[in-house]
């Protein structure tokens, strides 16, 4: 993705687009992970990531800029704006699957007198709702 991405980048800003293009080699896996650069303008580079990452960004930030400006060969990275957002691909906590819920016999009774069978599984999807959360 970097060698489609750094020709239309640079164009706009050369040392954004090598930022951009090479974010895990420029701040370690750990770092590229959690983090995404977004756009670097007058010397502020802004940073995606999740609020607790920026608070630790923040005390790195003179050694994280050190290490930036190091690998541009300038000056290119005075500060860090960091915006509250998950980086790309970090996939949301998955819930674990509703374990089975059996329904009292009264219940189950109830159900087969229920002749549509649309309002009969709804009405037992609506059961096994209110019975999973008793337990």
């Amino acid at each position: 993705m970097p060698a489609l991405t750094r020709p239309a980048f640079k164009r706009k800003s050369p040392a954004g687009a090598q930022i951009m293009a090479d974010w895990p080699a420029l701040v370690g896996p750990a770092l590229a992970a959690v983090t995404r650069p977004l756009r670097l303008a007058s010397g502020t580079l802004t940073l995606a990531c999740s609020g607790p990452v920026a608070m630790e960004l923040q005390h790195l930030a003179p050694q994280l800029a050190g290490r930036i400006n190091a690998a541009l060969g300038r000056v290119a990275v005075d500060r860090f704006r960091f915006v509250q957002q998950a980086p790309a691909g970090a996939a949301p906590p998955r819930k674990p699957p509703p374990r089975p819920v059996t329904l009292p016999e009264r219940v189950e009774s109830a159900l087969e007198q229920v002749g549509s069978p649309e309002l009969r599984a709804a009405l037992e999807r609506l059961g096994r709702g209110v019975y999973r959360n008793r337990g």
